[in-house]
């Protein structure tokens, strides 16, 4: 199954700067970036608190310095489904003004989408009543806009990562494109002419993006290593590939545990500290997948437990003291 918002929040961490050029290049060109940047995770955080929805989403708050000197916050969301029958736009409103009134700093927001209906490109939020308006317009970005091909010749990284998340929501549709379009992918880093830590870092971001049978995985890897014994050029040795694996495999348990814990916390509010604890020993993804179906579908939060208590009498679940 694709995965999409893990290594989206990846991508903007590994290549902020490229981020903003690919995406918003005018907003790049006012960008002091020698004075840096800085995610503000934490803060970001306070506000998901408060206004957490639910929805598969990425967001990233980012202090950036103009060249006027002027230091500027920017609230990213990258939209990953269709939310036509959500409230994307007012949520968008919701967390610009939270921000500025939590901490009283100048925000812009910015949306990337990343569904799949060409038509949906939602750039603003608008309330009025009696005379009383309140409204917000935004920046967005429509993967689907992006030619392929023109994206096949971009230099950029976000070219390769846009590349992939489209390549993932093709192949949902036609299992049969998924290993070509992979392959073809990876070719591609090769004659970009990214350096060798690059190559690396992408090759596991699209490992991410577009997920394969085990049984292709190792036809891919072969083609790989006789590509770059073929160009003289070994940028991913055996050893790099288990460290990749090993971290999608880590990347994909986190992010099943978060997504249980914040279900129940949108649909039952509070979360023991117990059964978080819990949560965070499972390391069996099958496990972890019925465990999220069951948040979701779970009457109460003491249903859940139930449940999970009675997969470690099954055995499923090991304590530290086994």
């Amino acid at each position: 199954m694709a995965e999409y918002d893990s290594p989206w929040k990846e991508s903007i961490s590994l290549y902020f700067h490229d981020f903003v050029s690919f995406f918003y290049p005018s907003i790049e060109e006012d960008i002091e970036w020698k004075r840096g940047f800085e995610f503000l995770d934490t803060e970001l955080q306070q506000i998901k608190r408060e206004s957490e929805t639910g929805k598969k989403a990425v967001d990233k708050l980012v202090k950036v310095w103009r060249k006027t000197g002027e230091e500027q916050w920017v609230f990213l969301h990258i939209e990953i489904q269709s939310q036509r029958k959500s409230k994307f736009q007012e949520r968008m409103y919701i967390y610009h003004n939270r921000i500025y009134d939590r901490y009283r700093k100048s925000v812009v927001s910015v949306a990337i989408l990343g569904d799949e209906e060409k038509e949906w490109k939602p750039n603003s939020y608008k309330r009025e009543l009696w005379g009383c308006k309140a409204t917000l317009e935004f920046p967005v970005v429509k993967l689907l806009d992006y030619d392929m091909e023109e994206l096949a010749q971009n230099p950029n990284p976000l070219a390769a990562i846009v590349q992939a998340h489209r390549t993932a929501q093709i192949a949902k549709k036609d299992a049969g494109v998924g290993y070509a379009s992979k392959l073809s992918l990876i070719k591609s880093l090769f004659e970009r002419g990214y350096g060798r830590e690059d190559i690396v870092q992408l090759f596991r971001l699209i490992d991410w993006f577009i997920a394969l049978p085990k049984f292709e995985e190792e036809r891919l890897w072969q083609e790989i290593q006789t590509l770059q014994e073929d160009e003289k050029m070994p940028y991913i040795t055996s050893y790099e590939r288990i460290v990749i694996e090993k971290k999608l495999q880590e990347g994909q348990i986190m992010n099943a545990r978060n997504n249980i814990v914040q279900i129940l916390e949108v649909r039952f509010e509070c979360v023991t500290q117990e059964l978080k604890q819990t949560i965070e020993k499972l390391d069996d993804l099958e496990l972890l997948g019925e465990l999220l179906t069951q948040a979701v579908k779970s009457p109460s939060l003491e249903a859940f437990e139930s449940i999970v208590s009675q997969k470690a009498v099954e055995g499923n679940i090991l304590t530290e003291e086994e």
